[in-house]
């Protein structure tokens, strides 16, 4: 059987995707050391009451496992957070426990002592740094090692909800055989979930005329100003103006830190940055400086007349057309 299963489980973090994921390992896990399905009641910590609970982790009569689940443990009352504490340091035979708490609220203090007692599974909310980390684990527990560029472009296209996430890598494996390429991606996932400013920027500094425009209106749909597309495509323009004269290998973690840009953004741009000629860039750059006067000269409500929304869908569009 290998390493002994412990009876009490911790699930801690404010992620609901991971903490519901780790709580479905770990039953499967108990099953799968047990031999059959062993029955699953699942609770409100502060809904619980003493009688309740006592029924529920006392030995069964004719020997059959439980697993009970308490989630929400951080808001639970003082008394059932005494409760739950008192059954987890000495758990009857056969009972095991699955306690999810978020590591916040009222309850923050029983986080270390219920660590003390249990196996920890962690399902904090990612850093944005951490993303990139965990899409590629995600594909390699799908069986497929992914590039850079798919993790990232899975990124752009879906955004950063780790169900969805999840959801699509697994899409995208079974639909494919396995064989997950950047072009798969793009044709299942241009133009969906979150659109930022920088990925519309990405595509019209790279050329990408028709799916610049289409993502930019997207992000419009979706709350994104265009102020905020200025602002992201006048930084993209900004940056390929200082590289654009790069050639061959360059040193991206040097230049990031003089450019205070990270180094795979350094090393993105330098690749787009090539296709712009020295004309093409002074354009650009001229363009974006009266677009964003120009936008800013609207007002949030556009009160001086014109249509922020085609003033930045038209700066886009030319962005695109002088990359090309």
């Amino acid at each position: 059987m290998g390493q002994q299963l412990l009876p009490v489980h911790l699930v801690v973090g404010d992620d609901e995707f991971l903490a519901e994921r780790a709580r479905h390992s770990i039953i499967t896990e108990i099953n799968k050391t047990i031999g059959s399905d062993v029955p699953v009641t699942t609770l409100r910590a502060g809904e619980v009451n003493a009688s309740e609970l006592i029924q529920l982790t006392s030995p069964s009569l004719f020997g059959e496992d439980r697993i009970i689940v308490l989630t929400n443990m951080e808001d639970a009352g003082k008394e059932p957070a005494e409760l739950v504490l008192s059954v987890a340091v000495d758990p009857a035979p056969g009972i095991y426990l699955i306690i999810v708490h978020s590591g916040g609220g009222r309850q923050k203090a029983l986080v270390p002592k219920l660590s003390k007692i249990s196996q920890v599974h962690e399902a904090n909310k990612l850093k944005p740094k951490d993303r990139v980390g965990w899409v590629t684990n995600e594909f390699k527990r799908n069986g497929v090692r992914p590039t850079p560029d798919v993790v990232h472009a899975l990124l752009e296209g879906v955004g950063s909800d780790l169900r969805e996430l999840a959801s699509a890598i697994g899409q995208l494996v079974a639909d494919n055989n396995g064989d997950v390429t950047l072009a798969t991606v793009r044709d299942y996932y241009v133009g969906v979930a979150e659109v930022s400013g920088f990925d519309v920027a990405d595509l019209a500094c790279s050329g990408q005329t028709q799916r610049a425009v289409a993502s930019a209106r997207r992000a419009l749909q979706l709350g994104v100003s265009p102020v905020a597309l200025a602002a992201a495509l006048s930084m993209k323009v900004s940056a390929i103006a200082r590289l654009y004269s790069t050639r061959g290998r360059i040193d991206s973690r040097k230049l990031a830190g003089e450019l205070g840009m990270h180094p795979f953004v350094v090393e993105k741009t330098a690749k787009v940055a090539r296709m712009w000629t020295g004309n093409a860039v002074s354009q650009a750059v001229i363009l974006m400086a009266d677009v964003d006067s120009s936008l800013k000269g609207h007002g949030l409500d556009g009160e001086l007349g014109g249509d922020p929304d085609y003033e930045i869908e038209d700066a886009i569009r030319r962005i695109s057309e002088l990359a090309g």
